[in-house]
């Protein structure tokens, strides 16, 4: 298959388009090309007029590992081109940066998850770009997540970074049809391009999303370190609003998590005994391991690796949010005073409760802390969201 950015490239057509005219790139670490060349040395090789550079969260080359870890406006060694930075003193694009360029590429490998801040930084550009007259070309990457949706929407005035619009968790489109999604709900007026994908088959095994074993992953960000991580991640993310680890200090964040005071075994027997059916899809394996940093440095934790992988995988089946879910719930009803939530300023949402922040809504953390509350509720207040955000995307989707 080819992305976005392989088909520009081989399009004399495409190519001409941008003739003349002075380009942007917003991109990051993993926005390279079929034989791993960085989208920004690749368009200067094909004698686009590349003029400028943007960076979102983790920075243009990925340089900081953590959340609220800002990048600095720099200028390209390579090609004396000024990179500005969208996760940094602004994130919105200010108006000295958007004179700097006619035609905005930008060419992000998305993970799928509403709380990936990627899907922000697309809004906040395109509304920039209307308001400066500039056009805005998606170079599209595939969703490797793929197409299935779960999670409660988020709810209105839940706004955030982390939050871009009312979207459940794992939305299951790609950039270029968020894009248009943002556009339409925004009434937003201007130039708007996808260069699709070509040959992409979000239903296919053993990808589901990603064409495994055709392009090598990249990761988007420091912490993404493999298709199954990303597949996990829309509900090892809410672990960040937790003081449980996220994994992160080991080889393999986001895929597990664990603290050294709970006991992980019965954590995974309470959840079986809770909603076995919302363990299907995935290999659940006590572990223990060790953060070199981040949460419980250097500490021993009992914890659990959600294997989302072959052989155990089964993509219809999983459904990570919902299982996160049900580790919360197993965990306080094994420790009613367990303290679960963590209270700080969350990717600059300030006085919230970073678990509300990323549900976009307090309706998950009440469904934890209710020892009554039942799977059954839960799918109660999500099953009807999910519908609607079935029909409502639809007449979005390119592939």
């Amino acid at each position: 298959m080819h992305f976005g950015i392989d088909r520009l490239l081989a399009d004399p057509a495409l190519l001409q388009s941008l003739r003349g005219r002075r380009v942007a790139l917003l991109a990051h670490p993993a926005s390279v090309t079929a034989d791993l060349t960085h989208s920004l040395d690749a368009l200067v090789a094909a004698g686009v007029n590349v003029t400028a550079a943007f960076g979102p969260q983790h920075g243009l080359r990925g340089d900081k590992q953590d959340n609220m870890v800002e990048s600095p406006d720099f200028d390209d060694p390579i090609h004396g081109i000024p990179v500005f930075s969208l996760y940094g003193e602004v994130r919105r694009p200010t108006g000295q940066s958007m004179h700097t360029f006619d035609v905005l590429l930008v060419d992000m490998q998305d993970v799928g998850c509403r709380i990936y801040t990627f899907i922000t930084t697309l809004l906040y550009v395109l509304e920039a770009a209307a308001e400066h007259g500039k056009a805005v070309y998606v170079l599209d990457r595939p969703n490797p997540a793929g197409r299935p949706i779960e999670g409660l929407t988020l709810q209105p005035g839940w706004e955030s970074f982390v939050g871009a619009g009312p979207m459940p968790m794992r939305h299951g489109m790609t950039l270029g049809e968020l894009g248009l999604w943002f556009i339409d709900r925004h009434k937003l007026d201007l130039d708007y391009r996808i260069v699709e994908m070509e040959g992409w088959a979000p239903d296919a095994a053993p990808g589901f999303g990603w064409p495994l074993g055709e392009r090598i992953w990249i990761n988007p960000s420091p912490n993404a370190p493999n298709l199954f991580m990303a597949r996990a991640y829309a509900g090892t993310v809410m672990l960040e609003g937790t003081t449980l680890s996220e994994g992160r200090g080991t080889t393999r964040p986001l895929e597990l998590f664990g603290a050294p005071d709970i006991a992980a075994q019965r954590v995974i027997g309470v959840m079986r005994d809770l909603a076995p059916q919302w363990l299907e899809g995935c290999i659940l394996r006590h572990c223990s391991f060790e953060p070199t940093f981040h949460k419980h440095v250097g500490q021993l934790c009992s914890g659990i690796h959600i294997h989302a992988e072959a052989p155990g995988y089964d993509h219809d089946a999983f459904r990570p949010w919902r299982l996160q879910a049900l580790a919360f719930k197993a965990i306080r009803l094994l420790h009613p005073d367990y303290p679960l939530w963590r209270d700080f300023p969350y990717e600059y949402a300030f006085g919230k409760l970073p678990i509300d922040v990323i549900n976009g809504s307090p309706l998950l953390r009440e469904w934890v802390d209710d020892a009554a509350a039942t799977p059954a509720d839960l799918d109660a207040l999500t099953l009807p969201d999910e519908a609607a955000w079935a029909e409502e995307r639809r007449a979005y989707l390119r592939y």
